[in-house]
């Protein structure tokens, strides 16, 4: 089976000082492969090119070297519009997601737009699928839908992205720590309701996070970063059994219940 996902030997490097000679790698090499219904949690630390292996994927930054291949094709062959309609992405921050002067149930709206292709769409059938879908992944779209960004919590506001990605159905969703600035309380619903899109829609994720607990809790597989490189890569149960790399039982180690469990240092 051809896999949904392909990064080719990618890398990014950036170029900074006056005479722009100081060459900072940020991505160095990079080759992996993501199946269609995966979840691969890609982990560690800030600064080690998680992010941008995202906007990589994203089309937000161009790779300096090598390539992203999506259902065997390169990804910049694609339209934008055609290539949104099969990647999205949510991100640390989710107010930055939302124009602030739009309630919910209008950004909610352009993803219906989106997702069927036409200009217009009976507004009784687009929001009743907006109703239906924020009900299964557990908010109350009478709390939500004439509300604006500022009025609801940075966990409602994750599982709402959650739900713009549940109406567009795309083939991929990248989730750069979707959780890093949300309450503990309110993490799991946010990691359940992946669950649910990958799940019920058949949408392969790229969860990133510098929390190696949670990559275990969503994952089937893991792909460790550092310093621009992908030092493990493999099964979640492998990884955590048969970790190779010294960063990564330093990882491992980090969660107490597990550096005792696992394996001996």
């Amino acid at each position: 089976m051809e896999p949904l996902l392909e990064m080719r030997n990618v890398s990014k490097h950036y170029i900074s000082g006056y005479i722009k000679t100081n060459i900072i790698p940020a991505v160095i090499d990079v080759n992996l492969t993501l199946n269609r219904g995966e979840i691969l949690a890609l982990v560690g630390e800030s600064g080690s090119g998680k992010t941008t292996l995202a906007k990589i994927i994203l089309r937000l930054i161009k790779p300096s070297k090598g390539k992203v291949i999506l259902e065997g094709k390169d990804i910049y062959s694609y339209s934008e519009k055609d290539y949104y309609l099969k990647v999205q992405g949510i991100f640390q921050d989710p107010y930055t997601s939302f124009n602030p002067i739009k309630p919910i149930i209008s950004t909610l709206m352009d993803a219906v737009m989106l997702r069927f292709k036409i200009n217009k769409v009976d507004r009784d059938k687009a929001v009743r699928m907006i109703e239906s879908t924020l009900i299964r992944l557990g908010l109350n779209p009478m709390e939500i839908l004439d509300k604006y960004p500022y009025e609801l919590s940075g966990g409602q506001l994750q599982r709402i992205l959650i739900a713009r990605a549940y109406i567009i159905e795309p083939d991929l969703l990248l989730a750069d720590e979707p959780t890093s600035m949300i309450d503990a309380s309110t993490r799991l619903s946010v990691l359940n309701a992946l669950f649910q899109l990958n799940e019920e829609k058949g949408t392969s994720i790229i969860f990133i996070t510098h929390d190696l607990s949670q990559a275990f809790y969503v994952a089937d597989k893991i792909a460790v970063m550092y310093k621009g490189r992908i030092v493990e890569y493999g099964e979640r149960d492998e990884i955590l059994s048969k970790p190779r790399s010294e960063y990564t039982k330093n990882l491992l180690l980090s969660i107490p219940r597990l550096s005792r469990r696992w394996f001996d240092v």
